[in-house]
């Protein structure tokens, strides 16, 4: 009876080894069959695609025949056009189009009088392409008259206008997501860029004029750098050049809370409906989608244009943090409405302008110059709460940066079948191996008996 359950518990054994080993050989079939693209492939991804094909398609067409392209739901470059002979060429070259009443020629000049209107300080308008619209919004503390005014000159303009009051106030939302400190006031690290020579903190204008010295604590004892260029109001950004020269370790990363960072790939020009991530130390990581481009804000300080409309919330301390997508740097916090709480909009200084503006070129991982073990400060760009005091570098996630243990478990990859094909292996040895002495065992025993 014994030897009839030893068999009964060998015989399950190896069956279960063999399975094991039928079960990893699939999982690793399957994985390496659709194994996601390296790092290198980050930026290349079907927003980004979607979004050049949109944006080639309104070059080659002009204004007068399109008004703005998005990406939708599912990632798909969709164009709006004038006309039906406008959308099939849209069609054709594989992309969905939206036949709409008024060209990007007519959505520009309806700005452009708003913007030649009496300033109106708390109000702010953006180019919605989705709706073929203008859309005018204007804060709480904007007065009724100015608000009275304001609609007057959009029912000038036409239909196409549309007056939406909001809540809170546009503000610049001076403070600080990783915190840099002067006597201009609490701001925040964006993203690290050179100019082959030095290397800087991009962060956003309003938070102090050229000749500011930031510190990476409330006592002065650590001095991060001086602002040595910018541009607000106009613009929204600025350069803070590091004392030492040199951003230090991780420079490439951006924190985004709990000691994680993202590794930032290169730059790029965001698209209507893309999904962005934005990081603060006063709300954290938070997320959400472009809703506008090219808007227009009246801050209390200035008028700033060419800015990115998006859905996400942001509060006082998130200002001149870093906004990004899948490890592409977009741009850096410049002000909103709003707070996490209820919900706002939030706008951006984009990042290609500013860098062509200022002559330098994002950090990114692999280049010269990014020395090791250099005392630079904030080696990070805005984090989130419990992310990395400035001048260490955060654990990286994102692209390139997948810490091994989560690559292997990661079932799209090819780490869990190994691990139980070695599993199974080893089952079945050690089953073998069993087996064997138990037989040896058993023929020492009854050699034992007969022999006396």
């Amino acid at each position: 009876m014994r030897h009839a359950r030893r068999r009964i518990v060998r015989r399950a054994a190896r069956l279960a080894a063999v399975g094991g080993l039928l079960l990893g050989g699939t999982m690793v079939t399957r994985a390496v069959a659709s194994e996601p693209p390296g790092p290198s492939a980050a930026p290349g991804t079907l927003a980004r695609a979607a979004s050049g094909a949109g944006a080639g398609l309104v070059a080659r067409l002009g204004g007068d025949r399109t008004a703005g392209h998005w990406v939708d739901a599912d990632g798909r470059p969709v164009v709006a056009v004038t006309d039906g002979s406008t959308a099939e060429a849209v069609r054709r070259a594989g992309a969905t189009a939206k036949v709409v009443r008024h060209s990007m020629t007519e959505l520009r000049s309806a700005a452009a009088t708003l913007r030649s209107a009496p300033r109106v300080p708390g109000t702010a308008w953006a180019l919605d392409y989705r709706s073929n619209e203008v859309v005018v919004r204007g804060d709480r503390t904007v007065s009724g008259a100015d608000w009275s005014r304001l609609t007057g000159v959009a029912e000038g303009i036409g239909g196409f206008v549309r007056m939406e009051r909001t809540e809170g106030a546009f503000t610049t939302r001076v403070n600080g997501a990783e915190p840099i400190l002067s006597t201009a006031g609490r701001c925040s690290a964006g993203f690290n860029v050179t100019d082959g020579t030095s290397d800087f903190i991009l962060t956003a204008g309003h938070c102090g004029p050229t000749g500011s010295v930031w510190f990476g604590d409330g006592k002065g004892d650590r001095q991060i750098g001086r602002t040595v260029a910018g541009s607000f109001p106009g613009d929204d950004f600025s350069l803070v050049e590091y004392a030492g020269g040199r951003a230090g370790d991780a420079a490439d990363v951006v924190a985004v809370g709990g000691g994680k960072g993202v590794r930032i790939t290169g730059t790029g020009e965001p698209a209507v409906g893309q999904r962005v991530f934005r990081s603060g130390s006063t709300s954290g990581l938070r997320e959400g989608r472009v809703t506008a481009l090219d808007a227009t804000v009246n801050y209390p300080e200035g008028t700033v244009t060419g800015l990115i409309e998006t859905d996400v919330c942001a509060e006082p301390g998130d200002s001149g943090g870093p906004m990004f997508s899948e490890g592409v740097a977009l741009g850096v916090t410049s002000g909103g409405s709003g707070d996490c709480a209820k919900g706002g909009t939030t706008f951006f200084q984009p990042l290609p302008e500013a860098m062509a503006a200022l002559g330098v070129r994002l950090v990114v991982s692999g280049r010269d110059g990014a020395a090791a073990g250099t005392s630079a400060p904030p080696a990070t760009g805005a984090a989130g709460a419990g992310a990395s005091a400035a001048g260490a570098s955060a654990p990286v996630t994102g692209a390139g940066g997948t810490p091994l243990l989560a690559r292997l478990t990661d079932r799209r990859n090819v780490g869990p079948g190994l691990l139980v094909v070695a599993g199974s292996l080893v089952a079945l040895v050690a089953t073998r191996w069993i087996r064997t002495e138990q037989d040896r065992k058993a023929y020492r025993r009854q050699y034992s008996a007969t022999w006396n």
